[in-house]
């Protein structure tokens, strides 16, 4: 062997330390790796572990209950029973998974379905759970994917009797079971729908905040119209709160922390009485079926409200609006179809017509107007107003426009009546002031309220009109506790030249007086200015809300903000002195809060009467000035004179006591008569909307009209107004009068009911 030779064992000593130095390498990164874990940020790291093994749970707290004021229920929460599968938990079998499927299809219809791809699995995807259209196999296969341990929806809403079969069967069913889910039902349907409401899921809009609040999307509804909206903070309870340890595969194993859990919601008793609200609507669709397939032949009236409210305390007794919809159909989801075909309707079935509807009053706004002239002055108790048939109006936009015959020179005509059988074209000849309500006269009040030559050379005007209107409760919202309610419309020269560019006439003031022209008023205005005059001056906040109860029956101290639909509870807290004082606590806030009540709210539960103003006592009517056509404010506020509103009242009486041109009298006298003394107003309302239009029934003329009366009774201490109105009605006399006639006929018979009862009601 050659000594010189190089040993071919030997490892050069580069590679040595190549070796070596890669070793040390990784055992460095792994150290640093080691050391940055747990010693720089193992707090994130544990974070993250944590969240591996942690599963938080929301259950879902029960939704309150809705009652009548006489403990009836209108909204509740029901077992609804879902069959589930839980992959995890079914054979290992698959023979055997599929003899599950087939005897499931075979009681449900739910199809089997074949094998399961990628495409069964997105059009899977495509549906809601229990929505008709993929198979068992693939939402199965397609909850597997996404969480096996949790259960998935086959058929919901099935019976109890199939929910009691398929419950013996879960044992040979290995993974099948019944899961059973409240939802919400509604005793009264569609009597009450417009008042109640119905739920739906949390919009998308408005899931970041109610997830933040502990709501789940896609599982907690919300209410979408009536009381289950306006009341919902209030109705939602609070859910409860799980935190639990699972293992890899999804499985619940303990539980991690106490439990926190759900708090019912508040539970809502209305003011609305069920039978009242029955008869009302009985009533309702009884006149308008006799006037369209018995008197007319064909469909004229297609719509119709009939509210009843005891105007001392702004209860409101019944709200019926027609055509209404069935809100049970909506109470699991909302069908498409469903919805479609109420959104589409022109009736509107999903508004609430009571309180959204923005109509021409007619002549039940003259109210206002005669309210306004006899405390302006303009007219005394024992002035005599000429009211032929047809009165003849140079009509002028500015002060100085000349008369021109063809061309600013208009026609005012009044109602026709008949007399003994003959049909009266030639007017009432000479009235008093009480007459003109009375008889309700046209050409009288377009005196009152734009003057008339030499014999009312200076009527009330339409800023002093307006003034009064918003008095009675005109032109502005009530603050009901229902949402979607819409303020009318009292107007003025300046809304005028805004909107239409053109100056205010006389001839505008003229329409206005009668509750026509610009004038628009929903229902509930037009009962509210009523209820003004027959409590005397004193206009009550409208409610539907008695009283909020928590799960034991316990009433609860609450406000309500309409401004913003906010719901205040009132809570008592002690200081550091022991010294208790009240707080009021936003429901859907708790962290705001307020040392007392806050501005514009007013007390919901217990109720309470809370009165808007009495027009008696506080300075509402501002002062104008109007000298050549031009009017000014003059920096004064009155208040109406409760002599006026004794004399107005005294109108509404002799409305049902003059014989025979009381506008009431042969309704309250012939064909309903009461026992107590009924008081009232009748109104006509010529129109031309959309709807008209489309039908070719504006003609100038012959102007379809809309129908309404309101009436009140006992005439000298109240408990109950009624306004009554139908779309397309014709005259209000003769249309609307018989519905709120038959409609206190119902109250008053309750009455003696409960009475004898020795209830209350």
């Amino acid at each position: 062997m050659n000594s010189g030779n190089v040993n071919r064992y030997q490892v050069p000593a580069w590679r040595v330390f190549i070796v070596y130095v890669v070793m040390f390498a990784v055992v460095g990164a792994i150290l640093f790796r080691l050391f940055n874990l747990q010693v720089l940020s193992p707090e994130t790291w544990m974070n993250q572990a944590e969240d591996n093994y942690t599963l938080t749970i929301s259950d879902p707290a029960p939704r309150g209950i809705i009652y009548d004021r006489n403990g009836y229920i209108l909204a509740r929460n029901i077992a609804s029973y879902n069959l589930v599968i839980t992959p995890a938990e079914l054979p290992d079998d698959d023979a055997d998974i599929q003899r599950i499927y087939r005897e499931i299809s075979k009681l449900t219809g739910v199809p089997v379905g074949g094998p399961v791809t990628d495409e069964t699995l997105d059009f899977a995807k495509l549906f809601s759970p229990c929505v008709p259209g993929p198979s068992i196999a693939d939402m199965v296969a397609l909850g597997a994917s996404l969480a096996p341990y949790s259960p998935v929806k086959i058929a919901c809403n099935i019976s109890e009797e199939l929910a009691r079969i398929i419950g013996e069967r879960s044992v040979d069913w290995p993974g099948v079971s019944i899961e059973i889910e409240p939802v919400r039902d509604y005793p009264t349907g569609s009597l009450t729908a417009n008042v109640v409401g119905f739920l739906g899921p949390i919009p998308a809009l408005l899931q970041d905040a109610y997830e933040e609040r502990g709501y789940v999307a896609n599982r907690d509804k919300v209410g979408y119209s009536g009381v289950e909206a306006s009341l919902d903070d209030i109705l939602l309870g609070r859910n409860g709160l799980r935190v639990v340890q699972r293992d890899v595969a999804g499985a619940a194993l303990r539980n991690l922390e106490p439990p926190i859990l759900p708090t019912p919601g508040n539970n809502v008793v209305l003011t609305i009485d069920t039978r009242l609200q029955k008869a009302a609507e009985a009533v309702l669709l009884d006149e308008i079926d006799y006037w369209n397939n018995r008197f007319y032949g064909y469909i004229r009236i297609s719509s119709g409200v009939v509210i009843a409210m005891n105007p001392k305390t702004g209860e409101i007794l019944a709200m019926v609006s027609y055509p209404t919809f069935e809100n049970n159909r909506l109470a699991r989801f909302i069908p498409g179809y469903y919805y479609e075909q109420l959104s589409q309707d022109p009736r509107r079935p999903l508004v609430n017509n009571a309180i959204s509807a923005e109509l021409a009053p007619g002549s039940v706004f003259k109210l206002a107007t005669a309210t306004g002239a006899y405390n302006e002055n303009v007219i005394e108790l024992g002035d005599i107003v000429q009211t032929p048939g047809r009165l003849t109006l140079c009509e002028r936009f500015s002060p100085n426009d000349p008369c021109i015959e063809g061309v600013n020179v208009r026609p005012f005509v009044d109602w026709i009546y008949e007399r003994n059988g003959v049909i009266n074209e030639a007017g009432f000849g000479a009235l008093n002031f009480l007459q003109c309500i009375a008889y309700s006269s046209n050409v009288c009040f377009y005196k009152l309220g734009g003057g008339f030559e030499d014999e009312i050379p200076e009527g009330l005007g339409i800023f002093r009109l307006g003034e009064y209107a918003r008095a009675l409760g005109y032109g502005a919202r009530s603050g009901i506790q229902l949402p979607g309610e819409e303020d009318g419309l009292v107007p003025s020269p300046q809304w005028k030249r805004i909107n239409t560019g053109e100056n205010w006439s006389t001839g505008d003031t003229y329409i206005a007086s009668v509750g026509q022209g610009y004038v628009l008023a929903t229902p509930l205005q037009v009962l509210m200015s009523g209820a003004t005059i027959a409590n005397r001056g004193k206009l009550m906040q409208p409610t539907v809300v008695r009283e909020v109860q928590d799960d034991e029956g316990r009433v609860i101290p609450m406000w309500f903000d309409p401004e913003t639909f906010s719901i205040y509870e009132v809570r008592q807290v002690f200081d550091r002195e022991g010294q208790a004082r009240d707080v009021w606590v936003n429901s859907a806030n708790p962290e705001e809060t307020y040392s007392s009540p806050p501005e514009g709210s007013y007390q919901i539960s217990p109720f309470t009467p809370n009165m808007k103003w009495d027009i008696t006592q506080t300075p509402m009517i501002q002062e104008w000035s109007c000298e050549a056509g031009y009017c000014d404010q003059t920096g004064n506020v009155k208040t109406v004179e409760p002599e006026t509103i004794e004399t107005v009242r005294l109108g509404t009486r002799m409305a049902v006591t003059e014989n025979p041109l009381g506008t009431l009298f042969r309704v309250f006298n012939e064909f309903y008569p009461l026992d107590v003394a009924v008081a009232g107003k009748t109104g006509t309302a010529e129109y031309c909307d959309d709807v008209a239009r489309d039908a070719d029934r504006c003609q100038f003329g012959a102007w379809p009209t809309h129908a309404w009366t309101l009436a009140y009774a006992p005439y000298d201490d109240p408990e109950i107004i009624v306004i009554a109105f139908a779309y397309n009605g014709g005259e209000g006399g003769s249309v609307a009068a018989p519905i709120v006639a038959r409609v206190l006929q119902a109250y008053f018979e309750l009455k003696s009911i409960d009475i004898s009862q020795g209830g209350g009601g």
